[in-house]
């Protein structure tokens, strides 16, 4: 079974407390309307009515031609980081998701890339960790390419 991994509790806290986003930006405070704001810290939807940030984020230590930026939310407030070795609840909302394997030099795996039906997530999670080049899997918004969650091997 794959373990999922949220934004780190130290990194959301940075963008709450006044922290800059990938462009430079503070992040900006909307308000939750219910429907497909995922938090990417508790990886729960965020609530409607509740305050929430929209910021780029980029999921990787460096800048390289792999390191994509891409918008995503966070609960204003704090919350608890979310993961383990259940499906999310962000990653269980949408028909499908964008899913790519990465190398431990945090390069695309080419090959492993796929759109897949989200009954089908974590079988085809498996299947990509089947190839040993693969490090890690990102999970993203299959129409928007929103980062959604790190996705690591078992241990």
């Amino acid at each position: 079974m794959p373990v999922f991994s949220a934004l780190s509790t130290e990194v959301a806290t940075a963008y709450r407390t006044g922290g800059l986003d990938a462009f430079g930006n503070p992040p900006e405070r909307k308000i939750s309307d219910g429907g497909a704001n995922p938090c990417r810290h508790c990886l729960r939807d965020i609530p409607e009515g509740a305050e929430m940030l929209v910021l780029a984020h980029k999921p990787f230590a460096g800048t390289h031609p792999y390191a994509e930026v891409g918008p995503i939310f966070l609960c204003a407030d704090a919350c608890s980081r979310g993961g383990g070795d259940v499906l999310p609840e962000i990653l269980t909302t949408s028909p499908d998701y964008l899913i790519k394997g990465y190398s431990s030099e945090d390069r695309i795996v080419y090959g492993t890339g796929v759109v897949s039906p989200t009954p089908e997530l974590e079988d085809r999670l498996d299947a990509i960790f089947a190839n040993p080049d693969v490090a890690y899997i990102h999970v993203r918004s299959a129409r928007n390419n929103c980062y959604q969650a790190r996705v690591d091997r078992s241990a």
